[in-house]
């Protein structure tokens, strides 16, 4: 009940950390040091998991690889709460022309909740698979999405959603 109970803090504090910044850094840098921060977390929960041993119900870690656990967890948490658990949601009503946004967002929004089924689904399978190599893997996702901000996510900051996102505010 702790551990859940200090996630819940951490995330808290992550979101209100995300709605300070938004405006002020804006969303493309803030999405980018989500996507690396939790690449890196992810990276040291794969690390701390490879040093499991048992199987099933019995399953164990060393205590040092343990806490690295437990901190990735938390920093995983509050990384994507200051990035994308906040920016996602800014950027569907920012990012698309008026004429289409309400189908856009529709897409958007039904893309992100089909994702996270996905990884909901999938982890379980997965981990029973390899532990260490499942978070791996999601790291490397991470890695992922940290090139596709770089490459293709726009700054959608200070623009006029009623002219759309030809319209920047200066």
């Amino acid at each position: 009940m702790l551990i859940s109970l200090s996630t819940s803090i951490v995330n808290i504090v992550g979101t209100v950390v995300a709605m300070l910044f938004i405006d002020r850094v804006g969303r493309k840098p803030l999405a980018l040091v989500g996507s690396l921060g939790m690449a890196v977390s992810l990276g040291f929960a794969s690390w701390a998991f490879s040093h499991k041993s048992g199987a099933g119900d019995d399953i164990s870690i060393p205590e040092t690889q343990g806490t690295v656990a437990l901190v990735a967890a938390h920093t995983f948490v509050l990384f994507f709460a200051v990035s994308w658990g906040v920016i996602l949601w800014v950027m569907v009503g920012e990012m698309f022309p008026f004429r289409v946004r309400a189908a856009a967002m529709s897409v958007a929004t039904a893309s992100n909740w089909i994702a996270n089924w996905a990884v909901t689904e999938g982890f379980p399978r997965l981990s029973e698979w390899n532990l260490s190599a499942t978070y791996a893997l999601y790291a490397g996702f991470a890695l992922l999405s940290a090139l596709f901000v770089v490459r293709v996510v726009e700054e959608t900051r200070g623009r006029r959603l009623e002219r759309g996102p030809e319209a920047v505010v200066r």
